[in-house]
């Protein structure tokens, strides 16, 4: 059962790490022209710690399910559900594209929510991640590298969240594990991944 295999991976992280699990995504605060973020969390991002994003540096607003996503050239940047009706007036005004959300990182996150998931489940995920140009092997590896620090991430901060772990999930997981250096390699390929549409 894949909660018994989640148990070998827990009791391992102390309080420190476990807080640091559940590290937010800062604030956000939307003007006419320009969007401000404070206390972002995640260092490799142009966000971090603190960024003034003008209205024309967005490509797009993913806006219809779960964190609003901001979509830059070569980042992602996280703005809480709660503005998702200024979000979404402030890409109108500013006639930028919304765009749909990316699942590819929620298809590969599943083993670790606390729901179990039917064999016919799992191969539907997988058939939209390989439409999305991510194969089975690969999401083997993904899963492989940041399986122990979810089930952490999910279970051991007491989340339990059993509908939906996503790009920011992973993010907050694997900045824990890894050092700075590390962590700059693997956000840039998590954005790369959940870009891949």
């Amino acid at each position: 059962m894949k909660k018994q295999s989640a148990k070998s991976a827990l009791i391992n992280s102390t309080e420190h790490e476990i807080n640091r699990l559940l590290c937010g995504i800062g604030q956000s605060k939307i003007t006419e022209k320009e969007i401000e973020i404070s206390e972002y969390p995640f260092e490799p991002s142009i966000a971090y710690p603190n960024k003034l994003i003008k209205a024309n540096e967005i490509d797009f607003i993913g806006a219809d399910f779960g964190v609003c996503k901001i979509y830059l050239a070569n980042d992602i940047v996280f703005i809480s559900a709660e503005k998702k009706a200024e979000l979404k007036a402030f890409a109108d005004s500013n006639n930028i594209n919304l765009i749909e959300y990316s699942w590819n990182w929620d298809w590969i996150l599943e083993p670790y929510l606390d729901t179990e998931f039917t064999k016919e489940n799992e191969k539907l995920a997988l058939e939209r991640l390989r439409e999305n140009g991510i194969d089975q092997e690969e999401v083997k590896q993904i899963r492989a590298e940041v399986g122990k620090q979810m089930f952490k991430y999910n279970f051991e901060t007491m989340l339990w969240d059993w509908c939906s772990l996503n790009l920011v999930d992973v993010l907050s997981a694997m900045r824990v594990k890894y050092d700075k250096d590390e962590f700059r390699e693997f956000y840039k390929r998590a954005i790369e991944i959940d870009k891949r549409n």
